[in-house]
């Protein structure tokens, strides 16, 4: 008995084996009923696999694509300082003003407050006096914290 049952799952592993089998042996028709079955879970997978075969070809046009159509001659506005508000250094230990660092605190704390608010704005008819005065006190540290630093002079740029 127990060389049937692997002769079965070697006939229901093996799908040319199954094709070759008569319809009317017992064990060939639970066989072709499983492969029907994996067939369709298979086929579920198809679209899964056209995704991630689609965003690899994306991913690697976006990788490619620079090195293609990119503008190889710099010019000296292109390598001057942009963002960071200092020129750019050798020496990793050089000393410089803090101030940029805390105008970018600033703006994620800011950055944060307004994502607190629009939750807060679509549901401000459901939750009432309690959660209007929890954002006013919200809003009053964020002030205050706002004030302290206008005061310090870290909002100024030399």
């Amino acid at each position: 008995m127990g060389n049937a049952a692997a002769i079965v799952t070697a006939c229901c592993n093996a799908r040319s084996l199954a094709r070759a089998l008569p319809k009317n042996a017992s064990f060939g028709a639970s066989c072709r009923q499983g492969l029907d079955i994996m067939s369709e879970l298979l086929a579920s997978y198809i679209p899964i696999a056209i995704f991630i075969g689609i965003s690899m070809v994306i991913g690697l046009a976006l990788l490619i694509a620079p090195f293609a159509v990119a503008y190889k001659a710099p010019d000296s506005e292109k390598l001057s300082a942009y963002e960071c508000g200092f020129n750019a250094f050798d020496d990793a230990r050089m000393k410089f003003d803090i101030r940029f660092y805390l105008v970018s605190i600033l703006f994620i704390i800011f950055d944060l407050e307004v994502a607190f608010l629009f939750p807060w704005a679509v549901s401000f008819g459901e939750i009432g006096w309690f959660g209007f005065w929890s954002m006013m006190v919200f809003l009053a540290v964020l002030t205050v914290g706002f004030i302290y630093e206008w005061k310090k002079g870290a909002l100024e740029w030399e």
